[in-house]
Order: C-alpha cells, then sequence, then structure tokens
C-alpha cells in the first residue's frame, strides 16, 4: 500500500526517505510541461489561425481575436472553484487527468474548424479544461511540500509550467514562419498528440499510489467567504494585474513583433533559449523565497514586471533597440522571482482551507486577468493606438504598486506572515 499523504493541516509535508513520495510531483511536473508545451504553441499561432493571416492585423483583426481567446479566460474563471472543490472531495488526478482529456479531444474539435463562432466555443470549454488541470496539479504540489521547502518545490513546478509555455510557444511561432497559414491546423493536432503523451505518462507515474488524504466537503459559499479576506487578496489579486499583461502579450506577441520588424524565427528563437533559462532559475528563486521571505521576493518580482511594461513602450516608441532588448531581459529576470514566492505563499495560506479550492482561486484570478487584459487591450488598442497600449501598461503598473504597498502593510500589521 502506497504512503498516506499529509492530512490537510499538517505543513510538514511527506515524510524524508520515502522513494514514492515524490512520484505525484513528478507525475505533475511531466504533466505541467506537456500541457503548457501544448496550450503554448496552439496560443502562438491563434491570432493568426481565427483571422487568416499572421502580420500586419487590423483594428478589426485584432477585436475579433481578442475577444475569441478572451472565452478561454471565461470558461476557466467561471468553472474552475468548482473544480477545486471537485479536486478536494474526489481527488487530485482524476480531475487532472479528466482536464487533460478534455483538452485533448478539444484540440482536434478546433482543428478542424476555422468558424469564429465555433472556435469561440471551444475556447469556452477549453478554459473549463485549463482550470480544472491547473487547480488539480497545484493542489497536488502543496499536499507534497512542507513549509520549508514550499517555495523551492513550487519553483520547480513553475520552472517546468513556463518552460512548457515558452519552448511551445517558440515551437507554435517557428511552425508558423514555415507552414501556409490554410495548415495551422496541424498544430492543434499535435497539441492533442503532446496532450495524449503527458496523460499517458503522467497516469502510469502515479499508478499504485492511492490518494489516501482526507477529502473536504467546504462548499463554494464558504471557500469564496475565506477567499474575500485581505489576507488572501493580497497573494492572490495581484496576479490579475500581471495575467492582464501576460494573456495580451502571448496571443498578440508574433504579430506585434513582425509589426516592428522582428523575424519570427529570431522571435522564436530568443523565446526557446529564454524557456531553457526558466527551468534554472524557478527553483533558485523558490529557494531564495523561503530563506529570504515570499514578500520580498514577490516585491522583487512585481518590479520586474513594471521595468517590462516600460521597456516594451520604448519599444513600441523606438523600435527594435539593444539597449531596450537588454532592458527587457534584465527586467523579465527580476519578474520570474515573483511566480514562486507567490505560490508559496498562497500554499502556506491552503493550510487554512481547503488546498485545491485555495488553489482554483489563484486560477480563477490569473483567467480574470487574462480576461481582461485581452478585453483591455482589444479596446483601447484599436480606439487609441499606442497611447492606448501606453495606457494599459500605465495601468497595470499602478495597480502592482498599490497591492505590494498594501501586502508590506499587512505584513507589518502581523495579518500575514512576512515570509
Amino acid at each position: 500500500m502506497g504512503p498516506a499523504l499529509p492530512s490537510r493541516g499538517d505543513p510538514r509535508g511527506p515524510p524524508r526517505g520515502d522513494r514514492s513520495s515524490g512520484r505525484p510531483l513528478f507525475a505533475v511536473f511531466l504533466a505541467t510541461f506537456f500541457v503548457r508545451f501544448a496550450f503554448g504553441s496552439t496560443l502562438a499561432i491563434f491570432a493568426a489561425y481565427v483571422t487568416h493571416r499572421a502580420t500586419g492585423l487590423g483594428a478589426g483583426d485584432v477585436g475579433t481575436a481578442g475577444f475569441v481567446s478572451a472565452l478561454a479566460p471565461v470558461g476557466e474563471f467561471s468553472t474552475v472553484l468548482f473544480a477545486g472543490v471537485a479536486a478536494d472531495r474526489w481527488g487530485r488526478f482524476p480531475v487532472l487527468f479528466g482536464g487533460m482529456a478534455a483538452a485533448a479531444i478539444l484540440f482536434l474539435a478546433i482543428s478542424s474548424t476555422r468558424g469564429v463562432d465555433l472556435l469561440g466555443a471551444a475556447n469556452l470549454l477549453f478554459g473549463v479544461a485549463s482550470g480544472a488541470i491547473l487547480a488539480a496539479s497545484l493542489a497536488v504540489v502543496a499536499d507534497r511540500s512542507g513549509e520549508e521547502e514550499r517555495g523551492y518545490e513550487m519553483g520547480r513546478f513553475d520552472a517546468m509550467n513556463l518552460a512548457g509555455w515558452v519552448t511551445g510557444y517558440a515551437f507554435g511561432l517557428g511552425v508558423e514562419s514555415v507552414v501556409p497559414n490554410r495548415q495551422l491546423g496541424l498544430v492543434f493536432v499535435a497539441g492533442a498528440a503532446v496532450l495524449a503523451v503527458g496523460l499517458v505518462v503522467a497516469a502510469r507515474l502515479v499508478r499504485g499510489l492511492p490518494e489516501t488524504r482526507p477529502r473536504s466537503r467546504r462548499s463554494v459559499r464558504a471557500v469564496v467567504a475565506s477567499a474575500l479576506r485581505a489576507k488572501v487578496l493580497v497573494v492572490t489579486l495581484p496576479w490579475l494585474a500581471i495575467y492582464a499583461l501576460i494573456g495580451v502579450a502571448l496571443v498578440f506577441l508574433g504579430p506585434a513583433a513582425g509589426g516592428i520588424g522582428v523575424r519570427t524565427s529570431y522571435l522564436a528563437l530568443a523565446i526557446g533559449v529564454g524557456g531553457g533559462l526558466l527551468v534554472l532559475t524557478q527553483p533558485s528563486f523558490g529557494r531564495l523565497a523561503d530563506r529570504w521571505g515570499r514578500t520580498r521576493l514577490m516585491t522583487i518580482g512585481a518590479t520586474g514586471f513594471g521595468l517590462v511594461m516600460l521597456f516594451a513602450s520604448l519599444l513600441v516608441a523606438y523600435g527594435p533597440r539593444w539597449p531596450l532588448l537588454a532592458g527587457i531581459g534584465v527586467s523579465v529576470l527580476l519578474a520570474l522571482g515573483y511566480g514562486p514566492a507567490a505560490l508559496a505563499a498562497l500554499a502556506d495560506l491552503a493550510l487554512e482551507l481547503s488546498r485545491a479550492t485555495t488553489m482554483a482561486i489563484y486560477s480563477l484570478t490569473i483567467s480574470l486577468g487574462m480576461l481582461i487584459g485581452l478585453v483591455g487591450a482589444a479596446t483601447l488598442v484599436p480606439a487609441w493606438g499606442d497611447r492606448g497600449l501606453y495606457a494599459f501598461f500605465g495601468a497595470i503598473t499602478a495597480v502592482l504598486a498599490v497591492l505590494t504597498a498594501v501586502r508590506w502593510r499587512e505584513a507589518s500589521r502581523a495579518t500575514i506572515p512576512v515570509r
């Protein structure tokens, strides 16, 4: 019989020295990479797939691609709490594997059509599957890590998460640069195959290891009430602003780069190299969060995001100049410190709540952030041009600054731990 998982209130994690105790984590890390690679590769081509063109998007194209893309976050934030409740009641891996299987089927459906209405419906359902995958995955990491190494384990998770996104995105951009637009549906077929492989590998790793962790019976209403507490909001709300930026960047980065003269193949190479660096940096940032404190690393990361938007605005105004590109590179490195620290802080809070449902609150927040970002960009940029983009970046920076200050105030009042 497999080892018992720790109870919901046990901060110590699994016992050391147990060889099988790492298998659930390894399964989640591998599944996460496969899932994000598939998602990233298809997201890179999504705007071109919807609009039938890779560059030179007009205002109408930006609006169409933005609103169709926004339906995935709508599906995610409107259902992810229910996915978290399901993972707490019936187990992490049934929810995780069910989400992966559903996403693979939806990819195949998307590959068969280019009608905007059908793509929007499939993307909405895809958001439901995505939320289930993320909530269940994060709950496993929270279950299997103790307080002193939680930042490190979340860093490892985020390394696989971001590496999958970035390398998949680079792969999608690379395919887009050599494959005719009419054949881009093949990328969704490849994404379905990647998801199927990840599902099989992860399922084999956890076979024979039953979940014996007590199941929660908390209602969605009780979880929502807990989520609205100040010490939870100061962890989750910054993700709202950050993913408003990330969502826009992922969907429109390729067309925007082409618009300022950067070749898609060069952009794909740069992003692919960045994905490799992510694997090295995220666990290290997580270790620093364990040693120096969650709040300090979150502040450094928020500063990095603000600098990214400053340099991005300068790029739009002055074009691709090496000092600006270098500034973005350094700023991104600082911003990468945010993820492991914030996820560890949320997992610390999850000891007081139902873990899977608490991690679902994170998923709800980031999907809502992506929705706000996509709708905001699709509204401001066509109406105001570059000034709309500057206003968008400025609003995100201001929100991050205010929320970072509020978190330090809550820490000084001891309503949250400084760590």
